[in-house]
């Protein structure tokens, strides 16, 4: 029996210190420690109990629920995907433009750009002066790389409200122009973004466009902006604009 237990507590030093469970066990912490920040308590009770298999589910079922299509260009505000069933029901029952708009914004958010768009259009044809979803059916139509349909919507939206979504309609103003060509336009809104806010977003395309138009000077000087911004900047903050930290970076090293 002495030899049977020692036996087996030899192979149980071998799992717990073998590279695929430390990595696994890391991953479960990392996935687990995110449904907690989430509040997604199923998803907390599903890892816990089903290990790795529930961590591995939940990251690409939950975690990767925002793919590269928008990261980057998040709309301002948090969205809980859990309230799309509220959303529709509530849409079916009262058919209110605003319930469309924030469901658009939820699929948005998740990169479902054909079902935000759906619900943009819907909440616009109830309510075509609302200066929100005239803005966001902007960005989307942005984001489909249909800049020529945008252009209109945003335009309208900044000349009446140059501050509005906190800059975030004017950075897709810019990003508009710039996809339609119109460099020195999209420079000089650029410019009215980087003047009133300091987000990445802003300096990393307006460096950009330097970049592009032969002025590394001016580029370096929003890339510095970024990096020495980007330690100080809250975790929440860090996460949301290490996409254009990390541009910064490779831009700044071709600059030398």
């Amino acid at each position: 029996m002495l030899a049977i237990s020692i036996t087996d507590f030899g192979s149980w030093q071998y799992v717990l210190t073998s590279p695929a469970f430390l990595i696994g066990t890391a991953f479960q912490i990392w996935m687990l420690v995110d449904a907690i920040r989430r509040r997604e308590w199923m998803w907390v009770v599903f890892i816990l109990a089903f290990s790795v298999f529930a961590s591995i589910w939940y990251y690409f079922y939950v975690y990767r629920d925002a793919p590269s299509a928008t990261r980057g260009f998040e709309l301002p505000g948090a969205h809980d995907r859990r309230r799309i069933k509220e959303l529709q029901a509530q849409i079916y029952h009262l058919d209110k433009p605003h319930h469309y708009f924030q469901l658009g914004d939820i699929f948005f958010q998740q990169g479902k750009l054909d079902k935000a768009e759906s619900c943009y259009r819907s909440a616009l044809e109830r309510d075509p002066q609302d200066i929100d979803i005239r803005a966001h059916l902007g960005q989307c139509l942005l984001r489909r790389k249909r800049p020529g349909e945008a252009r209109p919507l945003l335009e309208a939206v900044c000349a009446e409200n140059p501050k509005h979504d906190y800059g975030h309609s004017l950075m897709a103003l810019a990003e508009t122009l710039a996809a339609l060509g119109e460099t020195d336009s999209a420079i000089a809104v650029w410019r009215r973004v980087t003047d009133n806010h300091s987000y990445p977003r802003a300096r990393v395309q307006l460096a950009e466009l330097y970049l592009l138009t032969k002025q590394p000077e001016l580029a370096r000087t929003e890339l510095q902006e970024v990096l020495a911004d980007a330690p100080h900047a809250p975790a929440f903050q860090r996460k949301r604009e290490r996409v254009w930290v990390r541009r910064a970076k490779k831009l700044a090293r071709q600059l030398g």
